[in-house]
């Protein structure tokens, strides 16, 4: 079931392609800690709606922010992601006599630079880091350029929010959990970001990735994308498919990813949890960079799209 949130209250997809009202259904994480009973039933309720000449359509178009995240955890998943960033970050952000010898190695041995690769806690526990949840962007909001970079990115990724909470929980039951698959676009400022990596003692998710994210209008779910593992996507800039992705090989699954999240602590409902950048589909790994005045596009197949103008004048969340 794909949903989406108006000022008026929730609305889902019928089979036809027509978006028909949730009477009484305004809270999407509500609608989704239901489970599977309220799930059927909107299914039939929207399926009523469809076969009815007399009921009306609404406009997915009035859609606004589905939900206000409780939390935001952004795991890394992809060791091809890993390299190809690391890689660029010194080609493009570190001193020249590094980009040199890493440039010069990998010419010389045709192997990948050591440094680059992730260490072996990349592979046997989940990594993430905890985002700013309160600066949020909807589709169709303007983006703002930071004050404090030159090198503004997008990152496609796929994510969920939580419908149950989590505390200690097994792989099983935390996969369980999963309510709602969505599009976010974790902004990242890449020159901040390697100075950080340089110099900070809390490493390089600082203040490169603490000023924005945008969520997707469209929520599925968790039984419309049964291998999340499966998806696909791609990144327009002002209509042009600059990249496309899919998140197949993650060296982590869902189930262990929130195990260790909620090892010691509780998740709750309205936890957002993203997998992390679809290998390929961010400008760093491409050198490729976006402008003001350019509207960057994400798309998840089966899910939905993002967009948002980055306009000089917007202001900061």
């Amino acid at each position: 079931m794909k949903l989406r949130r108006t000022a008026a209250g929730l609305i889902a997809e019928a089979e036809d392609g027509r978006w028909f009202a949730l009477p009484g259904r305004t809270d999407l994480v509500e609608f989704l800690a239901g489970g599977e009973e309220v799930r059927q039933a909107a299914v039939a309720e929207i399926a009523t709606s469809a076969s009815d000449p007399s009921a009306t359509a609404v406009d997915p178009g009035a859609a606004i922010l589905p939900f206000r995240p409780r939390s935001i955890r952004a795991f890394m998943l992809w060791e091809s992601h890993y390299v190809a960033s690391a890689r660029m970050l010194v080609k493009r952000f570190f001193p020249p006599p590094a980009a040199k010898a890493v440039a010069g190695f990998e010419r010389v041995t045709g192997r990948t630079f050591p440094k680059l690769k992730p260490n072996k806690r990349f592979y046997e526990t989940p990594s993430f880091y905890v985002a700013n949840h309160t600066a949020l962007l909807a589709d169709g909001e303007e983006m703002w350029w930071p004050s404090h970079t030159e090198f503004l990115d997008f990152e496609l990724e796929l994510a969920f929010v939580l419908a149950k909470p989590l505390a200690d929980a097994g792989p099983e039951e935390a996969a369980a959990a999963v309510g709602g698959w969505f599009v976010l676009n974790d902004w990242s400022a890449r020159d901040v970001q390697a100075e950080d990596l340089r110099e900070s003692p809390f490493g390089p998710v600082v203040k490169s990735k603490t000023f924005a994210n945008s969520i997707g209008p469209d929520v599925i779910t968790a039984d419309e994308l049964p291998e999340w593992q499966a998806a696909t996507g791609r990144v327009r800039v002002d209509g042009e498919v600059w990249c496309e992705g899919s998140t197949a090989g993650a060296v982590h699954d869902v189930g262990a990813m929130l195990a260790y999240a909620s090892a010691g602590e509780r998740l709750e409902p309205g936890d957002v949890i993203s997998t992390g950048t679809m290998p390929g589909c961010c400008g760093l790994e491409l050198d490729r960079w976006i402008r003001v005045g350019q509207t960057v596009e994400l798309e998840i197949d089966g899910i939905g799209k993002l967009a948002n103008r980055i306009d000089v004048d917007a202001v900061p969340r």
